[in-house]
């Protein structure tokens, strides 16, 4: 046994270097090899280090650039910690398009809009509005979505599931919204009061269900 720890080790290039490697993906030292997030921070320092102050003490113009290096530095961490910040369901309601159309008003404001309308006799805008509020504040609401694609028909049949009561108004007060919008129909008194006391009927109602929050982003 002596005589063999006394043989000289002499390995050829190719060994040697294989020995290298093997020893390097030894767990000890890849545990301890700095991570990429290490290597960046040590970039951004070394950065910070290189930067040439003014002699004098005057930092007043460095003083700005220093600080959105800091607060870029934290937004960037920031993202690789907690990711991307999401908004509420309720919120990407609210930014949804409406019907064709890329209103982002609140219900309230559509109803009163809607009103204002039809004191003027203009029943077209009027009916348009209202029916917008009555979407929107459902969406509101998170009790059913309005994606970019949705249309007025498609909207009726996925409220009459939560308010079952009202399918038949709901699928009539679409109808009306398409005639008014897309074929040029005036719309009249009587339709703009039907939808006026259905939006009412649903506006906070309870509903028989709400669309799952999982479907809020699958379109």
């Amino acid at each position: 046994m002596r005589l063999l720890l006394d043989v000289p080790v002499d390995p050829t290039a190719p060994e040697a270097r294989q020995w290298v490697i093997d020893e390097l993906s030894k767990p000890e030292y890849q545990a301890a090899k700095p991570t990429w997030l290490d290597l960046a921070a040590e970039a951004v320092q070394n950065w910070l280090a290189g930067l040439v102050l003014p002699s004098g003490g005057d930092f007043g113009g460095v003083l700005p650039v220093l600080a959105a290096v800091v607060v870029v530095a934290l937004i960037i961490v920031a993202f690789i910690l907690f990711g991307r910040p999401r908004r509420n369901r309720s919120a990407v309601a609210r930014l949804d398009a409406l019907f064709g159309s890329d209103d982002r008003r609140s219900s309230a404001q559509l109803r009163s809009s809607a009103a204002a309308a039809a004191r003027s006799g203009d029943y077209r805008t009027a009916i348009e509005e209202l029916y917008r509020a009555l979407a929107r504040r459902q969406s509101e609401r998170t009790v059913l979505r309005v994606d970019p694609g949705t249309t007025a028909q498609e909207f009726a049949v996925r409220a009459a599931q939560s308010y079952p009561p009202e399918s038949g108004r709901l699928a009539a007060a679409a109808r009306v919204f398409d005639e008014v919008r897309y074929l040029g129909a005036p719309g009249s008194r009587e339709q703009y009061d039907a939808l006026e006391g259905l939006e009412a009927a649903i506006r906070d109602a309870a509903p028989a269900r709400r669309e799952p929050v999982a479907a809020a982003g699958s379109r």
